[in-house]
């Protein structure tokens, strides 16, 4: 049965420290025209997860400052059995361009699919109202679409997986998903090269995703509270007892890292060790061996820590605990001197605001971050970086290159399997300071211009007022 998850409204007067006074202005005009377009109505979003993803990441900020402005929005969770999400995993894996555990999307997984959602679908359309608006997100809720239309709602998919160049798989899950998703009344996709051939054209629109600023993984730390975080953590160790590793929560109420994270490593961090960081979900299209052996070859005198969540915590991605036992056996195979540098760290995920903010301080404590994806959507852990000012090693593919101005805000990769390049890439901002501050800075003003939250609930609600006419 779905599940909601509560979240607090956001005053919009916060944007005041981060956005200019152009940007205050257009946010102010975008708000007053839906509000009044919405009243009455309520805003619901739908997803299969609440904890881990950038999907996630996106959602809390959005309903939050929703919220704030007085709109009624909602977030509910739909479940699923292992069977439902092993189809998803397949459909996520294929819409990028990924064979994933190659196993068909034939009749038994459409059945395994429309089975798990039928409850999910009876309990929603019972909550909803006729006049109100649906927003469902990624494949694991498309099945839901023609149901709550039947209630009369107005439903918006939004899809935040992509290809640049869709091949035969994409294509593949496209016809698993396509009688699913077509009644819907809008679709929306990171980037135009990501909409689906054969919709619509008239009902698709584009929303680059975004990130909030005040959130616990994007909120400014001193250099005092990042080394309490890391030492809390156990992801780094001065020989001290840690302390004041505290953090102001989405909310406002005060929080405190105290679980560790699980770490594989000969011996932790030192403060002053410099570190390059990934930040990602262990999948294998994030590419962790490929960051590793990359690191290992081509990078001398620094250290690697490959941040992943607690697989037991991310319910829908059965492959998780599979990717990190790959990366986990690589990282032992490898020569001693090598091996002491790399750090495979599992980050506790039992609250995801102390995640966050030891995701944040790992950001800000890195001298570079690499986000060697071979398939990305969007790439929030870049937008992330870049906002804490941090140079950016990337793959040119999805939204990563959208996001980042290859030379000026960041490095882009063009081809994420030259390993070579990668650690070329690494090793030469670690060799150059004043570059990688210059790149940082520049990184940090793009995310202000173009990827903080404000901008994208202002994109949302232009779909909503869109559907409704």
């Amino acid at each position: 049965m779905p599940e909601t998850v509560e979240v607090p409204p956001v005053g919009a007067e916060r944007l005041r420290d981060v956005l200019g006074d152009e940007q205050l202005q257009a946010f102010s005009a975008g708000t007053e025209d839906a509000l009044e377009l919405l009243a009455g109505r309520t805003v619901w979003n739908v997803n299969s997860t609440s904890r881990g993803g950038g999907v996630v990441e996106l959602l809390r900020p959005l309903v939050g400052y929703a919220r704030g402005i007085g709109i009624d929005c909602r977030w509910e969770v739909i479940g699923g059995d292992a069977g439902f999400f092993d189809v998803t995993k397949r459909l996520h894996n294929r819409l990028h361009g990924a064979e994933g555990d190659g196993r068909p999307l034939d009749d038994d997984a459409r059945a395994t699919y429309e089975r798990a959602l039928h409850d999910e679908a009876d309990a929603l359309a019972a909550r909803i109202g006729p006049e109100d608006v649906v927003i469902l997100h990624d494949p694991q809720t498309a099945g839901l679409v023609e149901p709550l239309r039947r209630r009369g709602a107005k439903v918006v998919w939004r899809c935040h997986i992509g290809l640049d160049e869709p091949n035969d798989i994409v294509r593949d899950a496209w016809a698993f998903l396509r009688p699913y998703v077509e009644p819907a009344d809008a679709f929306v996709f990171s980037r135009a090269a990501f909409a689906w051939e054969h919709l619509d054209s008239d009902r698709i629109h584009l929303i680059a995703p975004s990130i909030d600023a005040f959130a616990p993984k994007n909120q400014e730390l001193d250099d005092d509270t990042v080394r309490a975080v890391l030492l809390a953590a156990g992801i780094v160790t001065d020989g001290e007892r840690p302390d004041g590793a505290d953090f102001e929560r989405h909310d406002g109420t005060p929080g405190r890292v105290t679980r560790r994270a699980e770490i594989d490593e000969d011996a932790p961090l030192s403060p002053g060790d410099p570190v390059v960081l990934q930040v990602s979900r262990w999948d294998a299209l994030k590419d962790p061996l490929g960051v590793i052996r990359g690191f290992a070859d081509h990078v001398p005198d620094a250290h690697l820590v490959y941040a992943g969540p607690s697989v037991a915590a991310v319910a829908d991605d059965p492959e998780g605990e599979q990717v990190l036992r790959g990366a986990q056996r690589l990282r032992e195979e490898l020569p001693e001197q090598a091996r002491r540098r790399l750090h495979l760290a599992c980050l506790p995920m039992d609250d995801p605001e102390e995640n966050a903010i030891i995701v944040n301080a790992l950001q800000r404590h890195a001298r570079v971050v690499v986000q060697k994806s071979l398939a990305e959507g969007f790439g929030l852990t870049v937008a992330e970086a870049m906002w804490k000012a941090r140079p950016v090693v990337a793959s040119r593919i999805g939204g990563i290159q959208d996001q980042i101005v290859d030379g000026t805000s960041g490095v882009l990769l063009d081809d994420p399997a030259d390993l070579t390049a990668y650690g070329a890439a690494v090793a030469g901002l670690l060799a150059a300071a004043e570059r990688a501050e210059q790149i940082g800075d520049a990184a940090r003003e793009r995310v202000r211009s173009d990827f903080l939250s404000s901008r994208s609930l202002l994109d949302y609600l232009r779909v909503a007022q869109a559907v409704l006419g």
